[in-house]
């Protein structure tokens, strides 16, 4: 038997030194610059694009791009917009802050209706008082609808009948009915002088602005079409854009004036505004300065006595005023100041007997803001340098255009507002003298911290001067000083952070931190407080380099301390992310620090429900186990790798992680001598405590055969044998028909166990179980599975041949720091003998195993593969020269090409 089964002879040193290339050392590297001029160099086919950047072309000497590889692109400025684009633009942004307005005062479900919604009142369904208290819990004011009389609609009805009303007036226009539409308008118009239910208020008025907008559009082009058309339909004329007041026929001017002269007869002043304003680009058919009648209108709106109203009333008039060519910026000054006016007489009002009064001031204020915004953007829209000066003075803020934020008083939530327009290079040259107009203007419309808040945010946007930064700050930090709430600190502070720390402001910054330290540990955290808390704690840690440098900043730990939730661990992640971007972390201190960080992120996260592509703060805690290195006390790492296994334990793939960093401390004790032993046990002994949590199969066997070999490394023979035992024991019931497995882990298990056989020839064999123990093993766990393809099965046996071949050598290819089988076996019979036979057996395995896979394609090439095992495994004896030719004619018979069947007649030959 023996006869017929000879193992081949290789020369492993003789064969790699025949199938080595001739090394040749280059005179230069083949992306140095030196090289650039050589017949070495690869062309860039770049198809004539000028533009196209090769990043390994040649730099010049200076380390610059050449201009033939990179050209330089001109952006020209874009055109300023049409005025029919302006407008267009302008109706965009009324139609987004509309939709805002509406959406920041939610409203309850009843709203009570006076009889100035008479209009409202006879169109829908009204309520009488309800006996119950089920309605006035709905009613912003209980008390008020207590009163007798007091009737109330739903929201929903009462926007229902606006929409009625609109599409009334709509029929009515078309129906040629003008006085209908007129009266209708006036009726909508007359709704907004209800200002009962304040919050109600918004939605009201932009649903009626709607209404406003299509009648004045309805007359716009009523009018229009009488200029450009006959009474017989026929086009006499088309105006041009920039028109004027004498293109305009007489029929058509006589229509314009007549509405206005309608409109100016309407008894109630805030309706008459209203549909004025509504039709005010008609006066381009009468006048060539159409915004002339704009003075005459912000007197009229003086007359409102409703402070909201009249607010509400100055909001349509700056929208009405876009519509128009031109217009000085003077009217919407005087807007600001009388909405000043109303809002000083507002807080001044003597409060009443009601306690809550202070309450509805705050609400009126609040209601009153949408206006003031609007103004102002539309006052700061595309003004000059020059002009700026100008309206602040206009807005009572300076002396002069040169004399500016002096000690002026302003109401807060107007300043508040022209901060937000104010061009960045004002704010940046005038921000000690606007601190100080922040100083004079402390009133309830507006928290006065919100607005230093603005101003460090506007700071923030351009470089300014170092003297003005340090003198601003310098007043910031006295005025928080002062701050009891820890909201108000924050607010403030957040905002100049960036200031303090890009121009290094030390002393600024560690009194900043005391004062975030002392009130946060006194009185707690609330979630806004939160929010404010991790904006300054990532700013210090994208504006630090190093950890050392954030953990040596006082207060900061205790600050990291009171915080909490997800606040805390977006903090803890930042701070994951910084330390990880060092090669290794050394220091003790800063080690136990990030495993506490690392410890409290892990307990805030449910890692068990995150995927693992969205979950980057377990990638950062397995990147920080990684990188810590004790140096020398490799004790302490190894307690370090057994307190996160026990900390961090629902993170998937961290296990991986301490099993590889427990082999390195193992692989590095033994580079330090043998005196370590104990240690490289100690390691040992928690990878094979550890691995069977690995639920991968494929990853816990690769994982086994990696600690099976630092063991061998070590001389642990026993140990290594007990790893194999276990790797194998890993796969025992492992089940692929259940499909928890896919072909790449099918792939990976398969390419461990070539792996696993690769490793066993370093493995001394045992004489007790038989020196092919581990591939009997092998052998038995696949021949077991009913389920292993025949693919899988022919890679296996092939593997398992060529070991039992490469044991079978009078000199191992490769070595461990134990004796080889070459060494322990050299001349043994019965080792020689017990390879044979399981070589034997295998073969019939393989050959089997082949002719079971269905496929012919691959049935073929399986043929090929394991007749290149067994010409570089055997002699080609008669019986193995058998097993050959069968093989060669299954590969035939598959329509396996020729040349490749060339190839393996050839190695027959040999």
């Amino acid at each position: 038997m023996a006869a017929s089964m000879v193992f081949r002879p290789r020369n492993y040193s003789a064969e790699e030194k025949s199938h080595s290339l001739t090394r040749l050392r280059a005179n230069d590297h083949p992306l140095s610059t030196s090289s650039s001029s050589s017949h070495l160099q690869v062309a860039v086919v770049d198809h004539g694009k000028k533009d196209f950047f090769d990043p390994l072309r040649s730099l010049d000497d200076n380390g610059a791009v050449s201009g033939e590889a990179l050209q330089e692109v001109e952006i020209s400025s874009s055109p300023g917009l049409s005025s029919e684009a302006s407008v267009q633009n302008s109706a965009k942004e009324w139609t987004s802050f509309s939709r805002i307005l509406m959406q920041k005062f939610p409203v309850s479900k009843m709203i009570s209706v006076s009889s100035m919604s008479n209009a409202i009142i006879k169109g829908g369904k009204i309520y009488e008082k309800a006996s119950t208290s089920t309605h006035l819990e709905e009613l912003e004011d209980p008390q008020k609808f207590a009163e007798e009389g007091v009737k109330v609609i739903t929201r929903h009805e009462y926007v229902s009948r606006l929409h009625e009303l609109r599409d009334e007036i709509i029929r009515a226009w078309r129906a040629s009915d003008r006085v209908t539409t007129l009266k209708l308008s006036i009726k909508v118009a007359r709704l907004l002088m209800d200002t009962s239910v304040l919050q109600f208020y918004p939605t009201l008025f932009v649903l009626a602005m709607d209404i406003m907008d299509t009648v004045g559009n309805m007359v716009w082009e009523r009018i229009k079409w009488k200029a450009e058309f006959a009474e017989d339909g026929n086009k006499l004329y088309s105006l041009p854009e920039n028109f004027e007041a004498s293109d305009i026929c007489s029929d058509a001017k006589e229509t314009c004036y007549n509405w206005f002269c309608k409109i100016g007869a309407i008894r109630e002043l805030l309706p008459r505004i209203y549909l004025e304003l509504a039709i005010l680009p008609c006066w381009r058919f009468l006048l060539d300065r159409p915004e002339d009648s704009l003075q005459r209108l912000v007197m009229m709106t003086r007359g409102l006595a409703d402070p909201l109203a009249s607010a509400y009333c100055r909001l349509y008039m700056a929208h009405c005023m876009l519509k128009l060519p031109s217009c000085d910026k003077g009217y919407l000054v005087r807007c600001v100041n009388d909405i000043k006016s109303l809002l000083s007489w507002v807080m001044l009002r003597k409060e009443a007997a009601d306690g809550n009064i202070i309450d509805n001031k705050r609400l009126l204020v609040s209601l009153m803001e949408p206006t003031i915004e609007f103004i102002m953007k539309c006052i700061f829209k595309d003004v000059s340098q020059k002009q700026v000066g100008n309206i602040l003075v206009e807005l009572e803020l300076g002396r002069n255009a040169m004399e500016l934020f002096g000690n002026f008083p302003c109401v807060s939530i107007v300043l508040h507002h022209l901060l937000k327009e104010l061009p960045i290079e004002v704010v940046s040259s005038s921000a000690v003298g606007i601190l100080h107009v922040i100083e004079c203007s402390n009133d309830y419309s507006f928290d006065q911290c919100l607005n230093y808040r603005l101003l460090g945010f506007r700071l923030c946007e351009t470089k300014s001067r170092t003297d003005i930064l340090n003198a601003v700050a310098d007043i910031v930090i006295q005025v928080v000083t002062q701050y009891d709430s820890l909201d108000e600190y924050l607010k403030v502070v957040e905002a100049f952070l960036d200031i303090i720390l890009q121009n290094q402001m030390d002393n600024h910054l560690n009194a900043t931190l005391e004062g975030i330290s002392k009130r946060a540990s006194s009185k707690g955290t609330t979630e806004d407080e939160l929010g404010s808390l991790q904006s300054v704690m990532v700013k210090l840690l994208c504006h630090c380099e190093n950890l050392e440098d954030i953990f040596a900043l006082e207060h900061f730990l205790e600050i990291l301390d009171v915080m909490y939730g997800s606040s805390r661990s977006t903090v803890n992640v930042h701070i994951l992310n910084m330390a990880t971007r060092s090669a290794r972390i050394c220091d003790p201190t800063t080690i136990q620090l990030l495993f506490e960080i690392s410890q409290a992120l892990h307990d805030d996260i449910d890692f068990l429900n995150v995927k693992d592509e969205d979950n980057q703060p377990a990638r950062l805690i397995s990147r920080f186990v990684c990188m810590v290195d004790y140096g020398t006390e490799m004790e302490r790492h190894l307690t370090f790798l057994v307190e996160c296994r026990g900390a961090f334990g629902s993170i998937r793939g961290l296990n991986e992680t301490l099993i590889h960093s427990s082999n390195c401390l193992a692989v590095k004790a033994l580079k330090n001598g043998s005196k370590n032993l104990s240690f490289v046990k100690s390691c040992i002994a928690f990878c094979e405590v550890t691995l069977p949590s690995i639920s991968s199969h494929t990853r816990q066997l690769n994982l086994y055969l990696e600690t099976a070999e630092v063991a061998l490394l070590g001389g642990l023979v026993s140990h290594s044998d007990g790893l194999i035992n276990s790797a194998l024991g890993s796969l025992q019931n492992l089940d692929l028909m259940d499909g928890s497995l896919m072909q790449a882990d099918v792939d990976g298990m398969l390419s461990s166990i070539q792996k696993l056989c690769g490793f066993l020839v370093l493995v001394p064999g045992n004489p007790e179980v038989g020196v092919t123990h581990f591939a009997k093993n092998i052998l038995a766990l696949f021949n077991s599975q009913s389920w292993m393809k025949p693919k899988m099965r022919t890679k296996i046996f092939s593997a398992i041949i060529s070991l039992t071949a490469t044991l079978s050598q009078n000199k191992l290819p490769y070595h461990g720091k134990v004796l080889g089988n070459d060494h322990l076996f050299f001349g043994d019979l019965s080792y020689s003998h017990e390879l044979t036979l399981l070589a034997k057996c295998v073969l019939q395995n393989l050959v089997d195993a082949i002719q079971q896979e269905p496929s012919s394609a691959v049935r073929g090439r399986l043929a090929l593969e394991a007749c290149n095992c067994i010409a570089t495994s055997f002699i080609l004896t008669q019986e193995i020269s058998s097993i050959y030719t069968r093989l060669l004619e299954t590969a035939k018979s598959c329509s396996v090409p020729a040349q490749l069947l060339s190839v393996a007649l050839a190695r027959k030959e040999k």
